[in-house]
């Protein structure tokens, strides 16, 4: 009877964690959002906004070349550029913005141009690349996965994954920043996991879905 009585004790101690971690878990993921003070003065005459391809960090179990492993990355970078302009696009038929998006294929060929590479991306400060594109601002971010998200994720889970952690994907930042002073308008963060989407649209849309009421550009 007294060791019954502590097998439950235990169970009730080990439930009881289980529940806690997972709070805790979901708690670590949710959202963070930043918008500079000044946004409505600063992005006053904005018309025209750009949307750069992510820099990508993806570490997936099996092993890549280094050749593969850079074109991986890429090709998610493009990936989350084509699902955030394909969510703007749909937006807009909802929703009333006050700014313009450039066509990322003219922002790609533009980069082109200058012989600006994915991989060189990052050397360029926002003020050079604004004046390349011709805009007022630029959208662009950082994702990091353990799975490669824009062919769609297929992992599976058990309740003691929410409790190691094992259901997320990685996390993503999205930020704006005014070309004219190189000023950080706008930041977004999200963890990445099951519930966020499966592939990277659904990913983009879900996100920026809960950011939606706090997205700076809307009339």
């Amino acid at each position: 009877m007294k060791n019954q009585l502590l097998n439950r004790h235990n169970k009730v101690i080990l439930s009881i964690s289980i529940i806690c971690l997972f709070f805790t878990q979901v708690t670590l993921g949710q959202k963070n959002i930043y918008e500079n003070k000044q946004f409505k003065n600063i992005t006053s005459n904005h018309k025209i906004i750009a949307i750069l391809p992510f820099l990508a960090s993806v570490n997936l179990e099996q092993e890549l070349s280094d050749e593969m492993q850079l074109e991986l990355e890429a090709s998610e970078g493009y990936a989350v550029q084509e699902a955030l302009e394909t969510y703007f696009l749909k937006m807009e038929k909802r929703k009333h913005y006050r700014v313009n998006f450039q066509n990322i294929k003219d922002t790609n060929a533009f980069l082109k141009k200058q012989e600006i590479s994915y991989n060189s991306l990052d050397i360029y400060s926002v003020k050079e690349l604004g004046e390349i594109l011709g805009v007022d601002a630029i959208i662009s971010g950082s994702i990091t996965l353990n799975v490669q998200l824009s062919k769609g994720a297929n992992k599976s889970f058990k309740l003691i994954d929410y409790v190691t952690g094992n259901t997320k994907y990685g996390r993503i930042g999205i930020k704006i920043s005014d070309v004219k002073t190189g000023k950080l308008l706008w930041k977004y963060e999200k963890q990445i996991d099951r519930k966020t989407g499966k592939n990277t649209v659904e990913l983009i849309g879900s996100m920026m879905r809960q950011a939606s009421r706090k997205f700076p550009y809307e009339k």
